[in-house]
């Protein structure tokens, strides 16, 4: 394995050194798992949870026996779990997360639709409340999805921050949305932000350094306030994006160097995702099954 290190500067008042990663040249795609399987049993700071099986979705009610069988997968190889709701058995995520001695990043999952906001505000207060909570995230790309205005998500983010004092209040969406609005940088207490190279069409092999500027961009917009990588990955199956190609190869080639980066700048980083889930072929065509570190059957992927 090959390291490169030097300074890198991107935007204005942020410094943080490059590592360039692993010179796959030589590494055979047996290899590459290898390397894959090796760096998964490291361990990781953080990971993205799925939910669903085969003929599941959102709306369905989730019991607490699959949270659990998936969580203790998951335990030998992650500190922190990360889930994204706290209605339909989501709320057994960080209670399991938290049994099983891992520390959590809860999400309330905001949209248009204001009595389920409701819902999930007030499940978000009370697992807090519980002790269960270690970071709270209030929302998750409902700016860049337009489904709330920013005085509306600015108001769900200062009632759960009264309603438990002492726990870091968030919100998730992508790097750029802090740099375009302020007032969620003021209103944060730490900066959750997600960076995916794959969705801005970058080719594999200046993926790492393309995540490297969104994480730089938003530490610039972030005043001082720690930044978390709240989700990036790369797919395994699927079509291509520009100049981003979903392959066996190439996921392996990112979370290696993604996990290798994180860990040695000491960034807080949460892959996505755990486990392949079918029903993710809406919107983000057919590569949105195939973004797990297991398979759908909740089998290691590689």
């Amino acid at each position: 394995m090959s390291y490169r290190d030097e300074d890198y500067h991107i935007y204005n008042g942020v410094n943080f050194t490059e590592h360039s990663g692993i010179d796959f040249n030589k590494y055979t795609l047996e290899d590459l798992k290898k390397l894959w399987k090796a760096t998964l049993n490291k361990g990781m700071h953080g990971i993205c949870f799925s939910m669903y099986e085969d003929g599941q979705q959102p709306g369905d009610t989730i019991t607490e026996a699959q949270v659990e069988r998936r969580v203790k997968l998951l335990k030998p190889h992650t500190k922190w779990i990360r889930s994204f709701s706290c209605i339909e058995g989501n709320e057994h995520v960080p209670k399991i997360a938290h049994k099983h001695g891992l520390k959590t990043l809860v999400g309330a999952w905001l949209s248009d639709n204001k009595e389920d906001n409701e819902k999930e505000i007030e499940g978000l207060i009370q697992l807090a409340k519980q002790g269960c909570v270690d970071i709270a995230a209030v929302g998750n790309e409902v700016l860049y999805r337009n489904e709330l205005t920013l005085e509306e998500l600015l108001a769900y983010i200062q009632r759960v921050k009264e309603a438990i004092p002492g726990i870091p209040v968030g919100y998730v969406d992508a790097y750029y949305e802090f740099s375009k609005h302020p007032e969620l940088v003021d209103a944060s207490d730490v900066i959750l932000s997600n960076c995916y190279p794959y969705w801005e069409g970058c080719h594999i092999d200046g993926a790492l350094g393309h995540m490297q500027q969104m994480f730089g961009e938003a530490t610039d917009a972030a005043k001082g306030k720690k930044v978390i990588i709240t989700e990036t990955g790369w797919p395994s199956e699927g079509g291509s994006l520009k100049g981003a190609f979903s392959s066996a190869e190439n996921a392996i080639k990112y979370f290696v160097n993604a996990q290798v980066w994180a860990t040695k700048a000491n960034i807080d980083m949460f892959y996505f995702s755990s486990f392949d889930e079918s029903w993710k072929i809406g919107d983000e065509g057919d590569v949105g099954a195939f973004w797990g570190l297991w398979d759908k059957h909740e089998n290691f992927k590689f």
